[in-house]
Formats: structure tokens, C-alpha cells, sequence
């Protein structure tokens, strides 16, 4: 049963936090306007007081209780478990991404509105209620319970470790940038800064903590996302509400775009890059030799320079980027003749649908995987663990879209603005450049080159990381620098928020599904919570260390977890929801057949360049999610049936009422 008076604390709690954050902005602001506080002092504020905020509530909810730990002793209530799903949901790749890629994409960038979105309904009404009612701790419990033996568990912990794994690195790749922006950090050293503030939750208390701390961070990102867009949208219609309003600037952008499809100096700009990309193609073609002959040229260059010369800082830190070897001379090389090839384009327009048959594959490609993958992935299941009751989790489900709507409708409007605010750069001598360009270029998320030496900004000597759009906006706007700080502490909530629900699952799938239900049954309460606790911490070090080689763009590294859940749990779960006739044999085959196609062919598109109908690394999933459900039915056929007390199983959970194990504690 939901407990009334626990709900009305819990109002009254987070009613005196909200009230606190918006006396912290407004007394920022005023230091700001009148008493010259410093960047540097508000983005200390903003880092270490949110963190600090969220590790108290990390300490006042530590637990050592297995059920405490693993589900939050399943007695959260529907809105709150909704505003923490949607936290746990809209990660770095929502917050900082999605108006990212949006801004640079266009019309394509819609992708992951409509996938995002439309797998969340899916996750509602296909998967999350009869999950709740099971009453299990994680997806491996229900995939062993549901299909038997303890080798569906096994497939299921290898899906989970991937695709959790892969989602978390994204989300300390946005933390690393968030608190290298404020701090004035190197990358690499503030993806291990901000790594504390991720482990200061989960490491004490778990889902309990982490729960609770959810809550309080889609407060403060929600809040921070909506300020700046509603400020921009007020500046240029004298409409607050951006939603509605931000026609204006997409005219604006087309307009824009219209006049540098003319322009001879962006003419003359594209030119070089097409010419770049050429010479790129032809050393990639006379591969080794262009590569050794690069390197001589180099190091010939640099002993020919006296030592006190100037120059040699230069030449010698081309020597240190030079590529190790041919092979990955041919990596580097390739990726770059790519974007010299894009830069060579005249710029697209920016709302008109994909027109080609490769463009329209991809976008609805990516759309599904997208929507599959959301309905798959194991960190936002669990979520709906933590409700009383299978008609709580329900009512959690639709609280929790509508929480995430309210970020979701935004993006449109905060990357139109935000490509309307960068297109004023073009046109402006260097000279002229404002400070923010300096700032942003020295964590690596945008550089401007004078590639024509005619001293001014052409639109073709940009390159904008799509990362940075959200978090810079505000200063590209010239709002307070405190905005600009609070929309970092907000990025910073929605990295955070999903990347402690990450390290949870990916814990609990090494102590719980791993080591305790298959290697030591025995193992007391106490000692699998600590454990956990280790195996959270470890897991954390490696996260943060891979993300440190920025392998990808955030929305990129989400987009292949999605497509790795979606080819790997998602029909394991729906089909065991829905298809008695469903066999372990069937299920295990269809995970590992849809798993393994996805990373082949993840593997070979983004690093060999191999593509199959021109489909993208970031829809992979959409070779191995067909063929999961294809092996999984046809081998379920030919095989025996599971068992008559399997299939009624499969009935028992489809009932609206009742909950086997509810609030089973261990």
C-alpha cells in the first residue's frame, strides 16, 4: 500500500529544495550583476554544491538491506518514481545531445525525438507493469525465472554488462566535459573529477540513494534546461513559451543557409576543403608509403630548426599526434577526408526530411532502434522495480512521460535557437571573435580556422562539436554567466543521475545475477551489498578511463547501446512476456545471434568503414534485432515446448492484479 503521510514528507522535502535552488540562482545573480563574481567562483558553486547536495542525500539514504539496496525497498511512490525514471532517462545524450545533434542535423535529428519518445510508451505498455509484477531485483532474475536454468541468466548479465557498460562510458564523457568547462580542466582529468560526484550516491546506498538523488536532479535539470530558451525565445519574439515560438528562428536559419549556398567566399572556402579531401584520399591510397614519407618530412623539419626556434613546439607536437602506425594513419586519415568532404557540401537545408533513398533508410533505421532499445534497456526497467505496487508502476510510467515531454519538446526549440545564435559568427572578423569561442576551444568542442587568410568567419571554417550547443548557448547569448553555470550543474544532473542508475545495474549484474544466484548461493545479505559496493567502484575507474580516449560523440556511444538492447534483451522480453510457446533454447539463441551481429557489423561500420545498405554504426542494432526474433521463434518451434509450469507463468504475470514476490525482502 502507498503510505499517504510518507508522500506529504516527501512534498514537503522537495518543495524546501526547490525553493532553495531558486534562492541560490537569484543570490548568484545579484553577486554576478553587483558585486563581480567571478566564473570561476560560480562554476565552483554550481559543481560542488550540487554535488555536495546530492551526496547528503547519498549518506542520509545508505543502506546495507539487499532490498534497500537493490530496489529502494520497493515502496516509492508513482510521482516520485517518475521524476527519478525520468532522470535516470534523459541522460548526458538528452540533456547535452539531443538539441546537439538537432541543431547540426536538422530534420535528421528528429530521430531520436520520435525514438526516444515512442520507446518509452512501448516500455509501458509492453514490458515495464508485468516486469513490476514478477518482483524480481533485475532482468537476469526474470529471464532465468521465465525461461529456466541458469544459462538464459548468464546471456542475459553478458547483454546487460555491454549495453550498460557502453551507455555509461557516454555519460562520464558528458561529465568530463561538463566539469572541464567549469573547473578549467584538461578532459581527461575532469572525467576523473567528475567521477566522484558519481559515485558519492550509488556507492553508499544504492537504489535508495540514487533514487532519491534522481529526484532531486530533475529538479535541477529540468529547471536548468527551460530557463535559457524560454530567455532566447523572449528576445527574439517577445513569446516566453519556445515551444511555440521557435519558427522564427528556423526562418531565420534557412534564410541564412540560402544566402551561403551563394557566397563566393564560402564558395572559394569549400573549395579548399574539397581539395583536402583529395590529397587525404590519395595518401590514404599510396598507404604505407605516404604514411613513412609524413614522418620523415616531420622529423627532418624539426632537426633542421635551431633550438631556441619557436617553431619547434609546433612541429613537435605534430610529431606526437602523428598516427602510430599505417593502420591507424588509414583510421585517422579516412575520418578526416570524411568531414573534408562534408565541409565541401553547400549547407543543407535545415527542415526539409531526408530525400534520398540511404538518408530515409537511416533515419527510420535509427527511429526504431531507438524505440526498441529503450524498451530493453536494463537501467530503466529496474526503475519500475521500486514501486509498491504493479498498478504504482503503471501510474509511474505515465508520470514519467510526461517528466521526460517537458524536456523532450524543448529540444526543437533550444537547437534552432542555438544554431540561429551561432550563425552571428559568420561574417566577423577573427579579431572580433568573442571570448567564448577561446573558452570552448580549449576543451576541443569547436575551432574556427581562417582557411581563405581573408580574416573573416565563413560558415565552412567552423566546426562545431554538437556536444557543446546546449551548454554554451547561454554565453553565445550573452546571458549571465550564472545561466551558464546552472545549465553545466543541470548537464551535469542528467549525466550523473544516469550514470549512478548504470553503475547500480552493472554492479548488481556482477554480485546478484553473477556471483550470488550462480557461483555462491550462500552468500549472506550484508556481504553481497558490499561487494556490490566494490565491484560499483571498480567499474566506475574503467568507465571513466575508456571515456578519457573519447571515442565518440555522446549521442553516438547512447545510440549503440540502444541498438545494442534492442537487438539483445528487448526480444527476449517482449516475446517472453507475450509468447508462451517461448523456449530457452529459442531465447538463448535469438540473444546471442542478435547480440553478436550487432557488435560485427558495429565494429566493421565504424572502424573498417564497411556499410550494408549505407545503414549507420548508430542503427547496427537494426541487423540484429530482426534476426533475435527470427532465430528465437524458429528455434523455439523446433525444440520442445517449455514447460506447462513455465506457461502458466507466463499467465500469471499478464493479470492486472497481484505481484508475485512484491516486496519480497532477502
Amino acid at each position: 500500500m502507498v503510505d499517504r503521510n510518507f508522500i506529504e514528507r516527501l512534498r514537503k522535502v522537495y518543495a524546501i529544495y526547490t525553493g532553495g535552488l531558486i534562492l541560490l540562482l537569484i543570490l548568484l545573480y545579484i553577486g554576478e550583476k553587483f558585486f563581480g563574481l567571478s566564473p570561476t567562483f560560480i562554476g565552483y558553486v554550481f559543481l560542488f554544491g550540487t554535488i555536495a547536495v546530492y551526496a547528503a542525500i547519498g549518506i542520509i539514504s545508505r543502506t546495507g538491506q539487499v532490498a534497500e539496496y537493490y530496489v529502494a525497498g520497493r515502496r516509492v511512490p508513482a510521482v516520485f518514481n517518475g521524476m527519478a525514471t525520468a532522470a535516470d532517462w534523459m541522460s548526458a545524450a538528452s540533456f547535452i545531445g539531443m538539441a546537439g545533434a538537432l541543431a547540426l542535423q536538422g530534420y535528421n535529428g528528429l530521430a531520436f525525438i520520435m525514438g526516444w519518445t515512442g520507446g518509452y510508451v512501448l516500455l509501458g505498455v509492453l514490458i515495464a507493469p508485468y516486469l513490476r509484477k514478477f518482483g524480481a531485483y533485475t532482468i537476469p532474475d526474470f529471464l532465468d525465472a521465465r525461461y529456466g536454468g541458469k544459462f538464459p541468466r548468464f546471456v542475459g548479465i553478458v547483454a546487460t554488462l555491454i549495453v550498460s557498460f557502453t551507455y555509461l562510458v557516454a555519460q562520464i564523457t558528458g561529465v568530463g566535459i561538463i566539469a572541464s568547462r567549469l573547473l578549467g580542466l584538461p578532459f581527461e582529468v575532469g572525467v576523473f573529477v567528475g567521477l566522484v560526484g558519481i559515485l558519492v550516491c550509488s556507492f553508499l546506498g544504492g537504489m535508495k540513494a540514487v533514487t532519491w538523488t534522481q529526484v532531486a536532479q530533475y529538479i535541477v535539470l529540468i529547471i536548468a534546461y527551460l530557463i535559457p530558451v524560454t530567455v532566447l525565445s523572449y528576445k527574439y519574439t517577445g513569446n516566453p513559451i519556445s515551444q511555440v515560438s521557435y519558427g522564427f528562428a528556423l526562418q531565420g536559419i534557412e534564410q541564412k543557409f540560402a544566402q551561403l549556398r551563394e557566397d563566393p567566399k564560402e564558395q572559394e572556402v569549400r573549395e579548399i576543403w574539397k581539395k583536402r579531401a583529395e590529397e587525404l584520399k590519395a595518401k590514404i591510397e599510396t598507404l604505407p608509403q605516404s604514411w613513412e614519407q609524413g614522418k620523415r618530412e616531420l622529423e627532418e623539419k624539426l632537426r633542421a630548426l635551431p633550438a631556441d626556434d619557436p617553431q619547434r613546439a609546433e612541429i613537435e607536437k605534430q610529431l606526437k599526434e602523428y598516427p602510430k602506425s599505417p593502420e591507424e594513419a588509414k583510421e585517422k586519415w579516412t575520418d578526416a577526408m570524411k568531414k573534408a568532404t562534408e565541409a565541401s557540401k553547400p549547407p543543407k537545408s535545415y527542415i526539409t526530411p531526408p530525400s534520398d533513398a540511404k538518408g530515409m533508410a537511416n533515419f527510420l533505421a535509427l527511429t526504431l532502434m531507438l524505440m526498441l532499445g529503450t524498451a530493453g534497456l536494463p537501467h530503466v526497467i529496474m526503475r519500475f522495480y521500486t514501486t509498491p505496487t504493479v498498478r504504482e508502476a503503471r501510474t509511474s510510467a505515465g508520470w514519467a512521460l510526461f517528466f521526460i515531454l517537458l524536456l523532450y519538446i524543448t529540444a526543437p526549440a533550444y537547437a534552432a535557437f542555438g544554431r540561429y545564435e551561432m550563425l552571428n559568427l559568420v561574417g566577423k572578423a577573427f579579431s572580433e571573435l568573442p571570448d567564448w569561442v577561446q573558452k570552448w576551444a580549449k576543451v576541443n568542442l569547436i575551432t574556427i580556422r581562417d582557411l581563405n587568410g581573408d580574416g573573416i568567419v565563413q560558415f565552412a571554417e567552423i566546426s562545431i562539436h554538437p556536444d557543446m550547443i546546449v551548454l554554451a548557448t547561454p554565453e553565445i547569448a550573452g546571458l549571465p554567466y550564472v545561466i551558464a553555470g546552472f545549465v553545466a550543474a543541470g548537464g551535469l544532473a542528467a549525466a550523473l543521475s544516469t550514470a549512478d542508475g548504470l553503475l547500480i545495474t552493472i554492479s548488481n549484474a556482477i554480485s546478484h545475477d553473477l556471483y550470488y544466484k550462480m557461483i555462491n548461493p550462500n552468500l549472506s545479505p550484508s556481504t553481497r551489498v558490499k561487494i556490490g559496493k566494490a565491484l560499483l567502484l571498480v567499474v566506475a575507474l574503467i568507465g571513466a578511463y575508456v571515456a578519457s580516449f573519447r571515442l565518440a560523440i555522446i549521442v553516438e556511444l547512447v545510440a549503440w547501446a540502444f541498438s545494442l538492447a534492442a537487438a539483445s534483451l528487448f526480444p527476449a522480453l517482449v516475446l517472453g512476456i507475450w509468447d508462451k510457446r517461448m523456449n530457452k533454447q529459442g531465447a538463448i539463441a535469438g540473444m546471442i545471434v542478435g547480440l553478436t551481429a550487432t557488435i560485427i557489423y558495429l565494429y566493421l561500420s565504424r572502424f573498417k568503414g564497411i556499410e550494408l545498405f549505407g545503414i549507420k554504426p548508430i542503427a547496427s542494432g537494426i541487423f540484429g534485432m530482426p534476426l533475435n526474433f527470427l532465430v528465437a521463434l524458429v528455434v523455439s518451434r523446433l525444440t520442445p515446448p517449455p514447460p506447462q509450469k513455465l506457461q502458466e507463468f507466463v499467465d500469471s504475470i499478464r493479470y492486472p492484479k497481484g505481484a508475485v514476490k512484491a516486496g519480497a525482502q532477502e
